[in-house]
């Protein structure tokens, strides 16, 4: 049975011949009794005190608990986001490799192109030249026999021109 305040306080003692000082006793009962108050008050605010730090030790369980959930998540997320940045790149970086690959065989091609057509035109040109100084030639020896056939009829020595036909005509 738990003693209160109030039954030290309403505590009787039977009297003897040989007793203690009865208002020794009850100084002594109601100096116990205010002992027993205080610490029945403390007892009860430290309850209340341990009441209130249970209840914020749960709530910090709990935050604590969704922090590390969140971390997880986070950290889950930020490597996932990393590895689809990577595929992503690297994704880029190959088809970037593909499209400079296709880019140069065009260019290869178009320059072969040119250069076979460059070919062509010298071949062209060395043939003009080549008819040209043919119809030269045949020009000039279509000259040089009306020449004798004009200076045959006037009776005069046709003109020799010694230099060499160059294409350009005698000064």
């Amino acid at each position: 049975m738990r003693i209160t305040p109030l039954d030290i306080q309403h505590m009787v003692f039977k009297v003897s011949l040989r007793g203690y000082n009865r208002q020794d006793v009850d100084r002594f009962l109601e100096e116990i009794a205010q002992t027993v108050d205080e610490l029945n008050r403390e007892l009860a605010m430290l309850r209340e005190k341990l009441g209130s730090t249970e209840g914020q030790l749960t709530d910090s369980k709990k935050a604590e608990t969704a922090l590390t959930r969140t971390l997880v998540s986070t950290q889950t997320m930020t490597e996932e986001l990393k590895e689809a940045a990577k595929r992503d790149a690297e994704l880029i970086v190959k088809e970037a490799e593909v499209m400079a690959a296709d880019l140069l065989r065009h260019t290869r091609e178009e320059m072969a192109k040119l250069q076979r057509e460059l070919s062509d035109l010298r071949k062209q040109r060395a043939m003009a030249i080549e008819r040209l100084r043919g119809t030269l030639r045949t020009f000039d020896r279509a000259l040089n026999l009306e020449e004798q056939d004009g200076d045959s009829s006037t009776g005069m020595e046709p003109m020799v021109d010694d230099e060499p036909m160059t294409g350009h005509p005698p000064r």
